[in-house]
């Protein structure tokens, strides 16, 4: 990759719609905003000193309002540490996607970039007017419903509709047998009633188009399918006799080995060899999955809650055999994903199949009971962690196994063993997985796929070899810092982990911490504190977009980018702003439909690194075309465009990752067995941020998760009915307002010219990587028992605890 910094610093191009400038001017009248509020989003107020001395912080991170005093800089780092210098973090996706990165480039206004820039679509949500995909009333709009399989394994042998098509307002009900035919598909969770296989409980073997959802329901529970059943294999275990290694694991190799880290591992003067589970965990988005689907002649629209229309699109386009002009997908509003949007699920082709049958259009949205067996899940995942050390706490060896399981469908490695390639610096390193199909749902992406787990694992790991050497946890971390990544061997094109354990130290106030398990108690509750790293690897794709200067002096920056609930909409904007030098309130921002130009998905925290480096340049180049041109602009104003294959998408040199730190305090109920969360607190190094207030958003709301992962969420798998009884939010219990007395997120500032013009990094899913393990290593301090098996639920601190008396 070509080295990326800030364009040479050129004067404001004159603006469409400007009065001739007097110096005398505040630069802040032209824009008709108060002069308080310069962000141009009409909330809190932003201002920021003209003159800001060297290493100061252009922004708090905190909520806008809150009094906070000034921070330190982080204490000084040790040998082999890079000192933290310019900017925070960046939204990437999220749950996927995300949505502040703070850009760097071009000489804008002061306040656009970095700014706590109000979401500009939530006066649209709050008030109902932002419309979702199952929220289109077209005129003839049908709805429809799936009938999901009730055997784990077998074959479809009859499906009995009638008691179905003879209720009135039902349309039509689609088989294995007389469904549309569809193109092949690598993806095989598509391919539904395509012939009359059951690969698992809930696959779809029917579906139902009424006049209305409760007729369509009604319908579905009417039809009668009868099966020829086969034995079901669904229980994950280390022993599997199926078990294999797969090739790729997360766009790595499955395995990687460095030295000989069994060898070493016998050799090492002290050890820790423990297993740490990890069950299944669900995607539970606000918005449901939903698709409506309209046919004219051979021209598709479908409006779909999906975090990539380009993908989905292409998809569909295979599958129907169309040309790709021919199909449009909208996604303008979409209510969440967390991964499981981020390429396209049955819904999108089960609506277009029953629209283009009954030549009405069609909206299906899948009930939440439905999610867990097609949309997508966390594989659980059996973790053993070997560590070997010297006395002085020098890691000698790291080796992580990984056995997780996979569908009968499609194969999805949840990759939880990458992030030990990454972490610590050791001779001897091996990281492997190992995957067992079952007939089970095909698990998929969720936030932080492979690092979540993984990372639970490892700095739980990593807290016991604190303990066995009798190193502050801390300490032990920062003594195992790599100068290169230590597996690929590249430089780190910045790396400020132990820059966030000293600063999340600092403000956590871990000196006055009693090392000692067991020892603080108030009443029948006892205390406990603990700290975890963090890491998620910096993506990128190549991304097009349109930058155009109309008339009336504003500007519209168009690209098919996805805004899952994380402010896509108002960061682009504020990158624009810069790149162009032009007030934030002058810039429109059009995302979520695939006739934009094209953008990747949401995912992988690469939204906004990918998609801000081509408005970066869009604009930047429609600034150019703007400074040359004189006089009144044409009707159709000025257009600049921007395509960053080959730059965005090309290999670096670097191994570039965002680094993390989390600290808790609980207080564990030793009558109840109930776990309280007194304090969280994360410190990023991810980049520079755009939005400090989107940023902290998605800090605190990846911590929310992580929280979740650790205390509350989790699924079983029902041997006898291969399903998850799970299947709804009343059984699945995902965190609420009381749950989450006091989070903290910030981040310290960080100079990264390895990554695009704005050099941010993502930061949609950072905030769930390690939050879990900072949770476990806290309880364990508190009550002196090591619990290895999400979540830690009442039941299981209680046995613990009655163990031990």
């Amino acid at each position: 990759m070509p080295p990326i910094g800030p364009p040479q610093e050129n004067p404001r191009p004159s603006l469409p719609g400007d009065r001739p400038r007097d110096p005398r001017d505040d630069p802040m009248a032209r824009t008709g905003l108060p002069a308080d509020d310069p962000t141009g989003a009409g909330g809190p107020s932003y201002t920021e000193p003209v003159d800001r001395p060297a290493g100061q912080r252009e922004h708090s991170g905190e909520p806008a309002g809150r009094d906070t005093p000034p921070r330190a800089q982080p204490d000084a780092s040790p040998a082999g540490d890079r000192t933290a210098g310019g900017g925070g973090a960046d939204e990437g996706a999220g749950d996927g996607a995300g949505d502040g990165a703070d850009g760097g480039a071009g000489d804008g206004p002061r306040g656009a970039l970095g700014a706590p820039a109000a979401r500009r679509e939530g006066l649209l949500k709050v008030t109902g007017a932002a419309r979702y995909a199952a929220e289109h009333p077209l005129p003839g709009r049908a709805h429809a419903c799936p009938v999901p399989a009730a055997v784990a394994r077998g074959r479809v042998t009859g499906v009995d509709t009638t008691a179905a098509l003879v209720l009135p307002g039902v349309l039509a009900v689609l088989t294995p047998g007389d469904a549309p035919r569809l193109g092949p598909t690598d993806d095989g969770t598509l391919a539904v009633l395509q012939n009359s296989r059951v690969p698992h409980r809930g696959w779809c073997v029917a579906l139902v188009v009424a006049e209305t959802p409760e007729t369509a329901r009604a319908a579905a529970r009417a039809v009668r399918v009868t099966y020829a059943t086969e034995p079901a294999d669904v229980r994950l275990r280390p022993d599997h006799p199926d078990a294999y290694e797969p090739e790729e694991a997360g766009g790595g190799p499955g395995r990687f080995e460095l030295g000989d880290p069994e060898a070493a591992f016998a050799a090492a003067g002290v050890r820790v060899d423990v297993d740490y589970r990890v069950p299944p965990l669900h995607n539970h988005p606000m918005e449901p999955h939903a698709t409506t689907a309209v046919w004219d002649d051979d021209r598709l629209t479908v409006y779909t809650s999906t975090q990539g229309g380009t993908t989905v699109r292409s998809v569909l386009a295979e599958l129907f055999g169309l040309p790709e002009d021919r199909i449009t997908v909208v996604g303008e509003h979409v209510g969440g994903g967390f991964g499981s949007k981020g390429t396209p699920r049955p819904d999108v082709v089960l609506a277009a199949m029953a629209a283009r049958r009954t030549g009405r259009p069609v909206t299906l949205a899948y009930p939440r009971r439905r999610l867990p067996t097609v949309v997508g899940h966390r594989a659980p995942t059996l973790n053993r962690l070997r560590l070997g050390a010297t006395a002085d706490g020098r890691l000698t060896t790291l080796l992580h196994e990984v056995t997780t399981h996979t569908s009968r469908v499609k194969e999805f490695v949840e990759y939880a063993g990458l992030p030990a390639r990454v972490m610590y610096a050791t001779e001897h390193l091996r990281s492997s997985h190992r995957v067992v199909p079952l007939d089970v749902p095909t698990p998929s992406w969720m936030r932080a796929p492979g690092e979540a787990p993984g990372m639970y694992a490892l700095e739980s790991a990593m807290d016991e070899l604190a303990d066995a050497l009798g190193i502050d946890p801390v300490e032990l971390r920062v003594r195992n810092e790599p100068d290169h990544e230590p597996a690929g061997g590249q430089p780190f094109s910045s790396r400020n982990v132990v820059a966030c354990l000293r600063e999340g130290a600092r403000r956590f106030g871990w000196d006055t911490r009693d090392p000692r398990p067991a020892v603080r108690a108030e009443g029948p509750l006892l205390l406990g504190t603990g700290v975890a790293a963090a890491t998620y690897p910096f993506q990128i794709g190549a991304s097009t977009a349109s930058a155009q200067a109309l008339p009336d002096g504003t500007f519209v920056v168009r690209l098919n980018a996805a805004d899952i609930g994380t402010g896509a909409r108002t960061v682009l904007a504020q990158i624009a702003a810069d790149a162009l030098g032009a007030p934030l309130d002058r810039v429109r921002t059009e995302v979520g439909r695939s006739d934009l130009p094209p953008a990747p998905l949401a995912g992988g925290s690469s939204g906004t690194s990918s998609w801000g480096w081509a408005v970066h340049e869009a604009c930047t180049r429609l600034a150019s075309r703007l400074a040359g041109h004189s006089g009144p602009l044409p009707a159709k104003g000025l257009t600049a465009r921007a395509d960053t294959a080959g730059r965005a998408d090309a290999d670096s040199p670097y191994a570039r990752h965002a680094f993390g730190a989390h600290f808790a305090e609980v207080a564990v109920d030793t009558v109840t067995g109930e776990i309280r969360v007194r304090r969280l607190l994360g410190v990023y190094a991810a980049g520079r941020i755009l939005n400090a207030r989107t940023a902290r958003s998605q800090f605190v709301g990846g911590m929310t998760m992580g929280l979740g992962m650790a205390l509350t969420e989790g699924s079983t798998m029902d041997t006898a009915f291969g399903d998850f009884p799970e299947c709804d939010l009343a059984s699945y219990h995902v965190p609420a307002h009381a749950d989450v007395p006091d989070i903290e997120a910030d981040w310290i500032e960080e100079d990264d010219p390895h990554l695009n013009p704005m050099g941010s990094k993502g930061i949609g899913e950072i905030g769930i990587v390690g939050t879990a393990a900072a949770l476990g290593n806290a309880v364990h301090h508190a009550t002196g028992i090591r619990f290895r098996e999400l979540p830690l639920t009442p039941d299981r601190i209680l046995t613990g605890l009655l163990s031990e008396r």
